[in-house]
């Protein structure tokens, strides 16, 4: 009968580890996760972000190409001009 009150507390003592266990995993695990929302919000944000900017970089790409793009084509016309002139 010994054994069996001794078994009967190892056992008892066994299954209050494993859910104090149990609890310690869910607790990392929630860690874990809250850290993994965490982090795609950040991403979210930053790709957000990006995205503004290369809009912003395209607008001013267009903006600055309606000026150069005729001052590189009249610069062209008058090399071109002036080695059909003096050649």
């Amino acid at each position: 009968m010994v054994e069996h009150v001794d078994s009967s507390d190892e056992i008892k003592q066994l299954l209050t580890e494993i859910r104090d266990n149990q609890r310690l995993a869910l607790e990392q695990q929630k860690a874990q996760l809250d850290l993994a929302r965490e982090q795609l919000a950040r991403t979210r944000s930053q790709v957000s972000e990006s995205i503004d900017l290369q809009k912003q970089a395209m607008q001013r790409f267009k903006s600055l190409s309606l000026v150069v793009l005729p001052v590189v084509f009249l610069c062209v016309a008058l090399i071109a001009y002036l080695i059909v002139r003096y050649f």
